[in-house]
């Protein structure tokens, strides 16, 4: 079924230049729109404008506590970008994001490569284009966090690994680039996210060897020393990071961060094995049917090289996070470029009509549920942008309305096509709508969406009657890190005695947001204050961390 000469075929720079393009222009929409996403996303563009206006690059801090979760690559990423574009002063969203931007474009085109190389050029394009208009693909390359650049340090590695393959299989000599290629993206992973790069860099290689009892490619990577140049880029930081903390930081960020998530869940997120599989059916959406439906032919020809290089990049990095206990959609993310490049190789492999149906009918009912499953996840992210402004805003918007009528029709063609048999128009029906939905969602829902968004409106309430040149706020009700970044890292999360406390202390110019359920408890600590309260103004709306609805008052002293 495959094709023999894998490896000998390349996309045209052309092509891959057009969907880079594509790409960019698919994740622009809502960027500098759509405020910090709590809860993650803003600790890091506070803790990079910190690091600006310090000019502190080791010590990464959120407020006066240090942030040692992760090295501090991002922030120096992020730092850079809001550095070139002046935007610290204006606490712009949208520099902090574009690293993300960058590299989730250069993601795209680079599982292209690897899928045409692989696969053939219609598989590329296929591989990124099911890359690209993945959900969860969607969702990070907006935010302002880490794993678009990790993602996009695994695919370097794994270029490298592939450039050596082929080297391998046409009996040629892999030039030192290629593996100096291999570890500087391992070590760019390590300063990211520290050794979660070394589950998909290290496991595909060596899963590899170990099914073919061969180490020619491991060896091909020059690990002798390769290792060395992971180690000079990490090294530096890792060291002054040590003498800085006093040795606190690898405590708390290898004994607590990333073996507490291996023993436990934390942060509520503890979930039982195949929590994955289940998410990937959104979270690949629309990709997630058409990976299922391949899978006869991925085990029909398992022991090809091309196939059996994907299962070892995807099997290990998949099985490793379904069984810590902390889990969340964007730990295997880094599988998802080797899942499109699998799904697309099959289906461009195959006929125009597809016939790789499962045989068992066990299994072509398991496969028409997911299916049925499938088209009810696409419809619900079709009406998701009218049923959210009507549900949270109370506001009927024809544009969202008209940009479901038209994403509806999508998606009932794509099943006609796939009950056909007509694999591959049904992904490119389905990629069409995708397309028209988060244009739609991030042009016209998700700004629009007030009730949610908190933070920028208590930012603008304060901005609008603050008292003083340097106004202490206090915040009571709402501690998320968006409020913190929006307003400068200048305010005070704490509760309503305390609050209370700081007004008495500073009466003039100390200002505290209160919800009206803890109103009760600040007024009574003002004691005979209470009489010269004055009330500025109310914000009123979802804290969608926790579901919680609030009720905001901005209160301050009258002289």
């Amino acid at each position: 079924m495959l094709n023999p000469r894998w490896g000998q075929q390349r996309l045209s720079g052309r092509a891959l230049a057009l969907l880079g393009l594509l790409a960019f222009f698919l994740f622009l929409p809502g960027r500098a729109s759509t405020p910090p996403f709590d809860r993650d996303e803003p600790r890091y563009m506070e803790a990079t404008a910190q690091m600006l206006e310090s000019g502190n690059f080791v010590d990464v801090r959120f407020q006066d506590k240090p942030r040692y979760l992760q090295p501090a690559g991002i922030y120096w990423l992020e730092a850079a970008s809001v550095a070139a574009t002046g935007t610290l002063k204006s606490r712009a969203v949208w520099a902090y994001r574009l690293p993300s931007l960058l590299a989730m474009t250069a993601a795209v085109v680079l599982t292209a490569w690897m899928g045409a190389t692989l696969f053939g050029p219609m598989a590329g394009m296929g591989a990124g284009l099911l890359l690209m208009v993945s959900v969860l693909v969607t969702a990070e390359n907006r935010m302002g966090t880490i794993d678009s650049t990790l993602l996009l340090s695994v695919l370097l590695a794994q270029a490298g690994l592939l450039r050596a393959l082929c080297d391998r299989e046409a009996a040629r000599a892999t030039p030192l680039s290629t593996a100096l290629l291999y570890w500087g993206a391992i070590g760019c992973g390590l300063m990211l996210k520290g050794p979660v790069i070394l589950i998909p860099s290290l496991a595909t290689p060596l899963c590899l060897a170990a099914v073919e009892r061969n180490f020619s490619l491991w060896r091909r990577m020059r690990p002798a020393w390769g290792w060395l140049v992971s180690l000079a880029i990490l090294l530096p930081w890792c060291i002054a990071i040590g003498v800085v903390s006093h040795g606190e930081f690898f405590r708390r960020a290898v004994g607590t961060n990333f073996l507490g998530k291996v023993a436990s869940g934390q942060q509520a997120h503890g979930l039982p094995p195949g929590y994955h599989l289940l998410v990937f059916l959104i979270a690949f959406w629309p990709g997630s049917f058409f990976a299922a439906a391949a899978l006869p032919a991925v085990w029909k020809n398992r022991k090809l090289l091309p196939v059996k290089y994907l299962l070892c990049w995807i099997i290990p990095h998949w099985v490793v996070f379904e069984a810590i206990a902390t889990k969340l959609p964007h730990y295997v993310l880094p599988t998802y470029p080797a899942i499109a490049i699998l799904t697309a190789g099959m289906l461009a492999q195959g006929a125009p009509v597809w016939a790789g149906w499962p045989r068992a009918v066990w299994a072509r009912l398991a496969l028409g549920t997911y299916g049925v499953l499938w088209t009810i996840a696409g419809v619900a992210l079709a009406l998701a942008g009218p049923v959210l402004l009507w549900k949270l805003e109370h506001v009927v918007s024809p544009a969202a309305l008209i940009l479901a009528g038209g994403s509806l029709p999508l998606i009932a063609l794509s099943v006609v096509f796939i009950c056909r048999s007509e694999l591959r128009k049904a992904v490119l029906t389905s990629a069409a709508c995708a397309m028209l939905l988060y244009t739609g969602l991030f042009l016209v829902v998700v700004p629009h969406l007030q009730s949610i968004w908190l933070a920028p409106r208590l930012t603008a309430l304060v901005a609008a009657h603050h008292p003083c040149a340097q106004t202490e706020v206090s915040s009571v009700s709402f501690s998320e890190p968006s409020l913190v970044f929006l307003m400068g890292g200048k305010v005070h999360l704490e509760g309503p005695e305390d609050a209370a406390r700081r007004m008495l202390g500073n009466e003039a110019c100390a200002v505290a947001l209160v919800d009206v359920q803890k109103s009760e408890a600040f007024l009574a600590t003002l004691g005979l204050a209470r009489s010269r309260v004055r009330t500025y103004g109310s914000v009123t709306g979802v804290n969608y961390s926790n579901g919680h609805h609030l009720t905001i008052s901005l209160y301050g002293l009258k002289p």
